[in-house]
């Protein structure tokens, strides 16, 4: 059975005259004729009768023409689908930390922008633990994240791997020692559902102490670097957040921390072939060292 075939007898069934069929599809009236009468004859059924100058669809057309209304709902579906694949087009979202869309994905974006421009961008704020869950709803289409992550749902690309350091203000490292400023001043920390708490969690096991207080400043890098730099207390920062401040010796490293920060970006797998998805991670894996640099 021709999908040609088919179309014919869609647009027959639809006008109910043949002439402005043909000079809809651009066919002769005799070619019309053809197709319907080789459709007739494949599926043992008349599919058009006349009562006087009218023509109607019989019982057997009209199950054919739901059939083929159907058909033809798919048929541009798979049109669609096929064009999309043709290079990225549509929307595409990204979640990622304030840090990593200040720091990084607005030079990306813009990148991106100019070499798709049939692409609409979102960006999502989110901490790792809500930017991993929003791939997982379908709210956002990449994640950038600072934190393990084992679903096998998940492809997971590496972009970089970065120290981190338990860190004070200079101020109030000068004449301190490390026990003095654990002991007299309270710990910057993030909120528990961030991707730092396994990280701080296990530092303060492995030194076998706890601080004396804590003061929770959200899932800002800048904020809880401010309240340091202001000599509130201390905290556990990446390396890149604080290079200025190490740079002019306005923060002091008080210890390195053994668990580093891997960077990764994350996609469902049975994503990982759309175009604006794999154009987009091709992108980062070749734009992320320069930028960091």
């Amino acid at each position: 059975m021709e999908l040609r075939y088919l179309k014919t007898f869609k647009v027959v069934a639809e006008e109910l005259n043949i002439t402005k069929a043909a000079k809809q599809l651009k066919y002769t009236q005799p070619t019309i004729t053809l197709q319907i009468q080789s459709l007739e004859k494949e599926l043992n059924h008349t599919l058009f009768t006349r009562v006087g100058k009218k023509t109607f669809l019989t019982a057997a057309g009209r199950k054919l023409k739901s059939h083929v209304d159907n058909l033809f709902v798919l048929v541009e579906e798979i049109e669609k689908d096929m064009e999309e694949l043709r290079g990225p087009a549509g929307n595409l979202t990204i979640a990622a930390s304030e840090y990593y869309c200040t720091r990084h994905l607005t030079a990306i974006l813009k990148t991106y922008k100019e070499m798709y421009p049939n692409v609409r961008l979102n960006l999502l704020p989110l901490n790792s633990v809500h930017a991993i869950q929003s791939v997982k709803d379908h709210v956002a289409d990449i994640a950038i994240i600072a934190s393990e992550c084992g679903d096998i749902n998940l492809r997971k690309n590496f972009l970089e791997e970065e120290q981190t350091l338990l860190v004070a203000s200079s101020e109030i490292s000068k004449g301190n020692s490390i026990q003095d400023i654990l002991s007299r001043f309270p710990f910057i920390s993030y909120n528990d559902d961030c991707s730092f708490s396994n990280i701080i969690e296990q530092h303060f096991k492995k030194m076998n102490c706890q601080p004396v207080s804590t003061i929770v400043c959200g899932g800002s890098d800048e904020t809880i670097k401010r309240a340091v730099l202001n000599g509130i207390g201390y905290a556990i920062l990446g390396e890149n957040v604080i290079k200025n401040e190490l740079n002019d010796q306005s923060i002091t490293i008080l210890q390195k921390v053994n668990e580093p920060i891997i960077t990764s970006s994350i996609n469902l797998k049975v994503r990982s072939e759309e175009p604006n998805i794999q154009m987009f991670n091709e992108l980062l894996q070749n734009a992320w060292p320069l930028i960091k640099n």
